[in-house]
């Protein structure tokens, strides 16, 4: 065995060492044949010779060893002269097809097939080899057939030759290639139907140097071929042999051993106390033939198959070397469990496509749970520790979980263990967005404050344990400074520590009761238990580690109700000496607020000694309330208020009572300075006290009816004199308008529901519209908070008293209030004053990257609300073009809600859609005019229009229509007559603009549009550089489809036949975009010769070139370039253009759509396919070329993926068109 020093110096030193470093001493062969024995056999002439091939580091055995004849060998049946072409034919026993179909269809028993097959093969061994070979053959998806006059008379290489010249050349699909389930029953099958053949023969014709050999030598030779189908078959049985082989030989040692025992102890005993016959016995059984038969067998397998191939290029083939290996490490440690082959498994953790990597560390894994393997891994561990560390941020979640476990065994098996500095790289994992990734790190975690625990054990039988556990977590989510992810470090702790995270009882005692805990502790803690009993109340993930839509089994729902149970009789007494503690703590009181929501509430009422804590529950609410403005605190008891008011409870008359009482008491103190403020004759301390107690009033009023207090007019008219007087109080002003949109929203309820009569309406209508000038006039105000709040309202209101919300209810129809135009016009220029625009002056230190999150997520609530009046006709689809024309620019962070709102808008009208985003390029276009610039640069505009036409549907046929009307709508656009005095046709330019959309049109809408551009536009024109630039291209995609390979038809495949590419080739004949202005989609240019489907990756070298100089692999061995350890770039999206944004524009109206002729030719349906798509799927099936191994990609920028806490695009979009 090598040094463990030298082997592991580098994968460079592969084929020096892999010569020298067998798993196996080479030995001699066994003794010749003894005289007088029956007649040798006649050998199997290639039987081993491809093992001393070039790309073999074997030596031939000496022929005198293949010639000795097998003891438990009989008389072989001479073999017939004709000539065999079915195998059925001349045994009348089982056939290769036979085989095959039971293998492949899984429904047979393979026992049985092995039996059969065995049968045939003690008739005839020729036959029986030949029935086997025939079988891997049509295993691989070859349609050639091994007869009997090739076995005989070629050599391995020359029989793969001619297979390989017979190889189906149709389909690049082959058995262990076909996707879906056949792929799994198939694979599955084969594994299995040679586990059963070697079982079936471990002590017979395993020995008898003709069966095993002639096969391994067979896939030796396989497994080097050009042809991807023989090489990945061929090596998934070798490997699968060499397992069982494996199993074979530790079977035979372990007898061996235990036979030298027995003759030990039988020799030692007395002469006349032995027993002569027993002893010659056990002399006899004590032979090492068996054992150096399956040593030379195996000694072959790994160096001619493993060796070789597992750096193939194809990583199935690798995964299968690294899965295998891990099985060999585990069976027989004692031949395998060792530097030499060790190595094998530390090169591949750097592997490039992810599931080699997942084998590598899950084989490693089985190492690491045996306790004996621990000394041997020692330098391993050593060694690789610093690339398994890193692991943990691999790109493929699966690994990075495998990784993390596989450190969690290293921590709790070695002496060592990890450092703590290297504990700190898995740490924050728990915070990740991956939920399996998070748990592992958690189990870690959770390991690792045990085992803390366990070094400081001091505590005492009182349940002090769990205490001390809390201190501990506590300090470890404090110093992590993630306090507002404190749900997602219980949802990792969850599975692992979840008894010690619901025992509600210690962590209220620790709160309750005098444990020294300081301030940021308590707040800790207090964030931990809130998020345990939302964990156990809703047995649902945190949001961005939802795994799809799971329902949960009867017995998780048992356990979420007991758990409910459990968390409601606890808090229910408990709570109300809570919120007391910490009533003047409005962080802590926040978070204690939302309990009760996780209640089952009826308790309350069905539990007669619970009842009197509802009183001290609503007590507390009250004076919270009363004591606090902070708007956190509020919305906390608002939310509260809702809840336990709700009719579905018995006490939600007493809870109304309770809070009907509060809000008279906030109102006579409100109204008791109104006539103060409405004189101007208030001081500071009236004003603050008016302010505080219409934001208390707001907060109540979002959760029950406040129409009952008529505040409505008092607040109207303390809007106008505030807003006459330019004397703006913010808090005073905001409050106000808050509690005249919620008076106006409960009314507008109330409406629905009782009917009233038309004078009603119509006065609820009057106080809308004088309530949404007032709103209007705010708009235009410097305050930030009146205006956002302003803005907000306005949307909201005007959406629920629109035409859409009184459809089902034609008697109020009175109340429908429209926008006028000058309001339109105002909220056009909000979104251009104060959505779209750009937060860089916000300094990014902690603070101002929180200001910029919250500043960000304020704007897309707005937006989000603007598009709501667009997608629900309270503003027209024209007023769309103020948000779509910075779809490119602001892309990144509004880009999902603009996306919707297109979507949204196409199923309205898809015409009028595609004429708004026609309408949304001519108006950047007219405005980069107005600038004024000599050559203008269109091309943020052009961005902006390739990214909108990505938007239309894929499917061209159903899109037809809408990129028509896009082109006709902007060609008269381009040819409109500037009024006198002024350039001659000043909009030509747009078509460069226009030609981003060509590439969607069908050749028949070309052909009509280029004939529309010639009508449209003077003579002279169609010379001018935009007209030229434009028709091209209507004209390249139907001028390519007619070009061969060598005039440029490559640029652009045709839509109805996509062009088959090849990964990692530059796109031939492709023509400039910065040239043509044209968005066309390059591709490799289509052969019309047939391509062999070979792929090699076997290139010979030359003789001359010594094979131990070598500094790496064979060319025929490095298809994965395992030793560079390269990492690809983080994939970044192109950097936005900024353009101007034009303040305070009024909002452009739609251009009278003209009628279109409808289009009347029948389309055939076609499809775009994606590029990475048509690649990925071209890599696999095509056969053309074999697609190289991608890079291995490692987060190594962003240390892990901190989940968001702001609104989810995915959320924003359900309450936006939900």
């Amino acid at each position: 065995m090598e040094n463990g020093s030298s082997v592991l110096d580098s994968p460079e030193d592969l084929d020096c060492s892999s010569d020298s470093g067998s798993i196996f001493v080479p030995q001699k062969r066994r003794k010749q044949a003894v005289a007088g024995s029956q007649p040798p056999k006649r050998p199997r002439r290639n039987a081993v010779r491809v093992t001393s091939s070039p790309s073999s580091p074997f030596t031939t055995p000496p022929d005198s060893s293949q010639q000795r004849q097998s003891p438990s060998q009989g008389t072989s049946r001479k073999p017939s002269s004709r000539r065999v072409t079915s195998v059925s034919e001349e045994s009348q026993g089982i056939s290769a097809k036979d085989i095959y179909d039971a293998v492949f269809s899984g429904k047979t028993a393979m026992v049985t097939v092995v039996e059969e097959w065995l049968c045939c093969y003690k008739r005839s061994k020729e036959a029986g080899l030949l029935v086997l070979i025939n079988f891997i053959v049509q295993s691989c998806g070859c349609k050639g057939v091994v007869n009997r006059d090739m076995l005989e008379s070629m050599e391995n290489a020359e029989i793969i030759g001619a297979l390989t010249k017979e190889f189906n050349e149709d389909s690049v699909n082959y058995p262990l290639s076909t996707p879906g389930p056949q792929l799994k029953r198939f694979k599955a099958g084969l594994c299995e139907f040679l586990r059963v053949l070697v079982r079936s023969c471990r002590n017979s014709y395993v020995y008898d140097e003709f069966l095993f050999p002639s096969l391994l030598a067979l896939l030796t030779g396989l497994s080097d071929s050009q042809v991807r189908a023989f090489r990945h078959t061929s090596t998934l049985m070798a490997m699968k042999l060499m397992t069982e082989l494996v199993d074979i030989a530790v079977a035979v040692s372990v007898q061996l051993q235990t036979t030298q025992r027995q003759f030990d102890v039988e020799n030692g005993k007395k002469p006349h106390e032995r027993a002569s016959d027993r002893l010659e016995e056990l002399s006899a059984s004590i032979r090492e033939e068996n054992r150096e038969e399956l040593s030379f067998m195996m000694n072959t397998t790994f160096r001619g198959v493993f060796v070789h191939r597992y750096r193939d290029r194809l990583p199935d083939i690798r995964a299968t070397c690294m899965e295998e290996l891990g099985v060999w490490l585990t069976t027989d440690p004692e031949n395998f469990l060792n530097d030499g082959c060790l190595k094998y498994l530390g090169w591949t953790l750097h592997d490039k496509q992810s599931p080699v990597r997942l084998r590598c560390v899950r084989a490693l894994q089985g190492l690491y749970q045996q306790k004996e393997f621990i000394g041997r891994l020692e330098l391993f561990t050593s060694r690789f520790k610093e690339r398994i560390l890193s692991m943990v941020l691999d790109k493929d979640p699966d690994v990075a979980v495998e990784a993390v476990n596989l450190l969690l065994m290293i921590q709790q098996s070695t002496e060592e263990g990890l450092k703590e500095e290297e504990c700190g790289h898995i740490y924050p994992l728990v915070y990740a967005s991956h939920r399996g990734l998070a748990s592992a790190a958690g189990a870690f975690l959770c390991n690792k404050l045990r085992n803390v625990l366990t070094a400081d054990s001091q505590e005492d039988e009182n349940g002090n344990s769990i205490a001390s556990f809390f201190q501990i977590l506590i300090s470890f989510y404090i110093q992590t400074e993630f306090h507002e992810h404190g749900t997602y470090l219980v949802d990792s702790l969850w599975t692992v520590a979840g008894s010690e995270l619901r025992d509600w009882a210690t962590m209220t005692a620790l709160l309750l009761q005098d444990y020294g805990l300081v301030y940021e502790e308590e707040g800790a803690l207090l964030e931990i238990m809130m998020c345990a009993i939302r964990q156990a109340a809703e047995a649902t993930p945190p949001v961005g580690r939802s795994e799809g839509k799971k329902n949960l089994s009867m017995k998780q729902k048992k356990i979420q109700e007991q758990d409910r149970t459990r968390i409601t009789t606890h808090f229910i007494p408990v709570l109300p000496q809570l919120l007391s503690k910490y009533s003047a703590d409005a962080e802590k009181v926040s978070l204690l607020l939302t309990a009760p929501l996780y209640f089952d509430l009826d308790m309350y009422s069905s539990t007669q000694w619970l009842e009197k804590h509802l009183d001290l529950l609503l007590s507390q609410i009250c004076d919270i309330v009363k004591k606090h403005t902070d708007g956190g605190v509020l919305q906390a008891c608002a939310q509260l208020v809702s809840t336990l008011c709700s009719e579905r409870h018995t006490f939600s008359s007493r809870a109304h009572l309770a809070f009907s009482q509060l809000l008279d008491a906030l109102t006579d103190r409100f109204s008791a300075y109104l006539s103060d403020l409405l004189q101007d004759t208030a001081d500071e301390d009236g004003v603050y006290n008016a302010a505080t107690a219409l934001k208390r009033i707001a907060a109540l009023s979002s959760a029950m009816d406040p129409t009952g207090w008529e505040l409505l007019d008092s607040c109207l008219e303390l809007l106008k004199n505030r807003i006459e007087s330019v004397n703006l109080d913010t808090e005073l002003m905001a409050a106000a308008l808050k509690c005249a949109a919620f008076h106006l929203m409960w009314a507008k309820l109330k409406a629905v529901n009782l009917k009233p009569a038309e004078a009603e309406l119509k006065c609820l209508r009057k106080q809308v519209r004088v309530f949404c000038r007032i709103c209007q006039t705010c708009l235009s105000l410097d305050q930030t908070e009146i205006r956002d709040q302003a803005f907000e309202l306005l949307c909201d209101l005007l959406l629920l008293y629109s035409e859409v919300s009184v459809r089902s209810e034609p008697a109020l129809q009175t109340l429908v209030h429209l926008p006028s135009d000058s309001l339109r016009a105002e909220l056009a220029s909000f979104l251009l004053d104060y959505i779209f625009t750009d937060t860089e002056s916000i300094e990014l230190d902690d603070e101002g990257l929180e200001k910029k999150v919250a500043l960000l997520q304020k704007k897309r609530n707005q937006l989000a609300g603007y598009c709501k009046l667009v997608v629900y006709g309270v503003l027209d689809l024209s007023a769309a073009t103020n948000v779509f024309k910075h779809y490119s620019k602001y892309f990144k962070d509004f880009g999902d809600i603009i996306k919707e709102t297109m979507s949204k808008s196409k199923l309205i009208n898809p015409i009028q859609s595609a004429k708004v985003v026609c309408l949304s390029l001519q108006q950047l276009f007219a405005e980069m005019l107005t600038e004024g610039h000599e050559r203008p640069d269109f091309t943020e505009i052009r961005e902006l229009a390739r990214r909108l036409a990505m938007t239309f549907d894929v499917n061209l046929q159903r899109a037809r229509k809408q990129l028509v009307a896009v082109h006709l709508d902007g060609i008269r656009f381009a040819f409109r007559v500037a009024p006198d005095g002024e350039e001659e046709h000043p909009n030509v330019a747009f078509l460069e603009i226009l030609s981003e959309f060509s590439f969607k049109l069908l050749p028949q809408d070309r052909a009509q549009l280029a004939n529309f551009v010639e009508a449209e536009c003077p003579s002279a024109a169609l010379c001018w550089p935009a007209v030229r630039l434009y028709l091209r291209s209507l004209a390249a995609r139907s001028s390519k489809s007619k070009k061969g390979p060598g005039e440029g038809g490559g640029a652009d495949s045709s839509l109805g036949t996509p062009v088959a590419k090849r990964m990692r080739t530059s796109a031939q004949g492709s023509v400039s975009s910065s040239a043509t202005g044209l968005l066309l989609e390059s591709s490799s240019v289509q052969s019309h010769l047939h391509t062999p489907v070979l792929t090699s990756t076997v290139l010979r070298q030359t003789a001359q070139e010594p094979a131990a100089k070598r500094p790496a692999a064979a060319p025929s061995d490095s298809g994965s370039d395992l030793a560079e350890l390269e990492s690809e770039d983080e994939f970044s999206g192109p950097q936005m253009r900024k353009v101007k944004p034009t303040k305070r524009g009024t909002a452009s109206s739609m251009q009278a759509a003209t009628p279109q002729e409808e289009l009347h030719s029948h389309l055939t349906l076609l499809s775009l396919i994606e590029d990475d798509l048509s690649e990925k799927a071209e890599g696999d099936s095509s056969g053309r070329e074999e697609p190289e191994i991608e890079d291995y990609e490692s987060d190594k920028e962003s240390q892990y993926t901190l989940p968001s806490t702001r609104h989810t695009s995915a959320s924003i979009l359900d309450e936006l068109f939900d």
